[in-house]
């Protein structure tokens, strides 16, 4: 349970939020299973809060400090995390379901099977974020950074990762059925086992990437990259030659 100290001290607002966690640098903030829906915590710091089964719905989080904190099975549909920091942070089973993630600086964090469908991850930065098992779902990922991500058996149906840099990332066994990755950085991605039926690929640099099991049955990969790409099966190869 939340700390009612800390949720009144929270209550009377960011600025004053923020002095009490200057001057208390050793207390560790804990809103456990708090319900904190519609609040305006912008560019609040909340490092290394216990948030787990938070209430954060619609909450405005926007430029907020949350690096380490503990946001397991958090609510935080609908929430504005634009430019925010949640590094390294744990939102494993997280709702962030059309949640704003825009500009996020989200390096390392933890969102394994995190609810993410339909939220904008626009420019965010995601780099080695384990999203294993995660819905995105129709989510806007154009122009994020998720360099050596894992991306293993995560549901990427009707996503936007166009121009998204995922050198290295991991796709294995993902679906990304009709999602759009045009121009995309996938150099020495693996995508052994995903479903990439109807996916935009033109442009995309799949330079030494694996695709090996991969279903690109109907995808565009037109002026796709495939240099030194790992394909294993001769039918896919013979698949790519005539694509």
């Amino acid at each position: 349970m939340a700390e009612k100290s800390h949720l009144a001290k929270l209550r009377e607002g960011v600025a004053v939020w923020n002095k009490w966690v200057e001057h208390h640098p050793h207390v560790r903030p804990d809103f456990a299973l708090a319900d904190l829906g519609d609040a305006c915590l912008t560019g609040a710091r909340l490092e290394e809060a216990r948030l787990c089964g938070a209430c954060l719905r619609r909450t405005r989080l926007a430029h907020s400090h949350l690096s380490g904190a503990d946001l397991l099975g958090a609510d935080l549909s609908g929430a504005d995390l634009s430019g925010a920091h949640p590094l390294f942070a744990d939102l494993s089973g997280a709702d962030l379901s059309c949640a704003d993630l825009s500009g996020a600086y989200a390096t390392g964090a933890r969102l394994e099977e995190a609810r993410l469908c339909g939220a904008d991850l626009s420019e965010a930065c995601l780099s080695w974020a384990n999203l294993s098992g995660a819905d995105l779902r129709r989510a806007a990922v154009a122009g994020a950074d998720l360099r050596e991500a894992d991306l293993t058996g995560a549901d990427l149906r009707g996503a936007d990762l166009s121009g998204a840099y995922l050198h290295r990332t991991r796709f294995l066994l993902a679906d990304l059925r009709s999602a759009r990755l045009s121009k995309a950085n996938l150099s020495a991605a693996d995508l052994s086992g995903a479903d990439l039926r109807w996916a935009a690929l033109t442009q995309a640099n799949l330079f030494e990437a694996h695709v090996s099991g991969a279903d690109l049955r109907w995808a565009d990969l037109t002026g796709a990259d495939l240099r030194d790409a790992d394909i294993a099966d001769p039918n896919l190869a013979i698949f790519l030659e005539h694509s």
